[in-house]
């Protein structure tokens, strides 16, 4: 069997007195793409943000890469956090510098790296994107998919082992979510990645999902494959899956 690269036990997650997440246990297995899907307001992207110490759970323990990360210091979370990339919702481009620059921003932080290697990088990183002829235009020059891409670049600038996006396909398309799918696919294989996936898009998730975590009124109600998720006896799962969204 193999063993989890991210490991939650007993999270408990509040906002005051709100309890956000009650006592959640989730593994997320290596190069695998595991989708966490739910309502809004369930808690899927608080729990990707205390997998990431962006918020301080209330109780329980999260390991990655069979470290705990819960009580570690923040130099020592920085090293952990240089081998996870983060594709943002609206992908958090910088409006004012050029889709190089934005692309070089991990890289200038968290490598001493001359400026032409990080420009070889970069030059990498949109051929795998299918982007390589926009490395001088600015954001604003792009379209929705365009900029997701340069995200999702951005994201991989330091070959990271774990890939989490929050929503990839908001906003977009059928056509070019589909697109960003099958990149998302591609890089995957290409990178050896393990990937984390918010999302509530069925078509999506028929296509990419190796495993889905469901939450529901702030708790897991089930995790396993997608062909099992589709199988389920959950009521809140089978609702799902049959209608196509949440009712």
């Amino acid at each position: 069997m193999k063993k989890a690269i991210i490991s939650v036990r007993n999270l408990v997650a509040k906002f005051g007195n709100t309890i956000v997440l009650d006592k959640i246990s989730v593994d997320i297995y290596p190069r695998e793409i595991t989708v966490i899907l739910g309502r809004s307001g369930c808690g899927k992207t608080t729990l990707i943000k205390n997998i990431l110490k962006l918020y301080q759970p209330h109780s329980g323990s999260v390991k990655i890469f069979d470290e705990d990360i819960i009580g570690m210091e923040d130099q020592d979370f920085i090293t952990i956090l240089k081998r996870i990339g983060m594709l943002f919702q609206n992908g958090a481009l910088l409006n004012s510098v050029s889709i190089s620059d934005n692309i070089a921003i991990p890289l200038e932080q968290h490598t001493d790296l001359p400026r032409d290697i990080i420009d070889k990088i970069i030059r990498v990183k949109l051929e795998l994107v299918n982007l390589d002829h926009a490395m001088n235009m600015t954001p604003s020059e792009l379209s929705g998919g365009m900029k997701k891409r340069v995200a999702l670049a951005r994201a991989i600038a330091l070959d990271p082992e774990i890939l989490i996006c929050d929503e990839p396909s908001a906003g977009l398309d059928p056509l070019t979510s589909s697109s960003l799918d099958e990149l998302i696919l591609k890089l995957k294989d290409l990178l050896k990645m393990t990937i984390v996936i918010v999302t509530h898009e069925l078509a999506s998730i028929h296509r990419i999902a190796d495993r889905l975590i469901f939450l529901d009124k702030n708790r897991v109600v089930f995790t396993g494959s997608l062909e099992e998720a589709k199988a389920s006896s959950v009521s809140e799962v089978k609702t799902f899956f049959k209608a196509g969204r949440f009712e």
